[in-house]
């Protein structure tokens, strides 16, 4: 009776961080993104203030990809047949592509932060307008495709409840 409420806490932080994450991901680029360019302020001037937001987001990403990792791995045992087989059995088969997303995924993330995020803010802080726009473009590919694995990723949570 314990090991089912622990599994149920874990599941429920899991899950709590995955909206925190996931959703505030949507946010930035559906909410704050857009209303960024109503603001009335020249280029550079929204684009530090996009920029401080994605900071201040991005400090609570790192702890939220942690505990979406640890509690990843302790729910993975439910879909595992047996750890030394995990292709053995459909469950298995899915979460081994939801965790190659993942992977990919936390890649992309800090590599469009890292390198895309300070050259966007150094241009920014430059007025370096023209060439900001064209590391915004190359940007906004990484982000949308970081959009899309989310969705695929939440996609492949709902199959393994299916399958596991």
């Amino acid at each position: 009776m314990l090991i089912e409420w622990v599994d149920a806490a874990i599941l429920w932080v899991h899950l709590f961080s995955a909206v925190l994450f996931v959703g505030g991901s949507f946010f930035m680029w559906l909410v704050v993104e857009p209303v960024s360019y109503r603001l009335g302020v020249d280029e550079a001037a929204r684009t530090q203030l996009v920029g401080r937001l994605a900071r201040r987001f991005g400090q609570v990403v790192t702890p939220l990809l942690v505990v979406l990792v640890v509690t990843g791995l302790y729910n993975a045992s439910w879909y595992l047949p047996t750890p030394a087989s995990p292709l053995s059995s459909l469950g298995g088969q899915v979460l081994i592509a939801k965790s190659g997303l993942v992977v990919l995924l936390v890649v992309l993330i800090y590599v469009h932060g890292f390198y895309f995020g300070r050259k966007i803010s150094r241009l920014a802080r430059e007025g370096q307008v023209e060439a900001l726009r064209q590391v915004r473009r190359k940007s906004r590919l990484v982000a949308y495709a970081n959009l899309g694995l989310m969705l695929v990723v939440l996609a492949l949570a709902v199959a393994l409840q299916l399958v596991g």
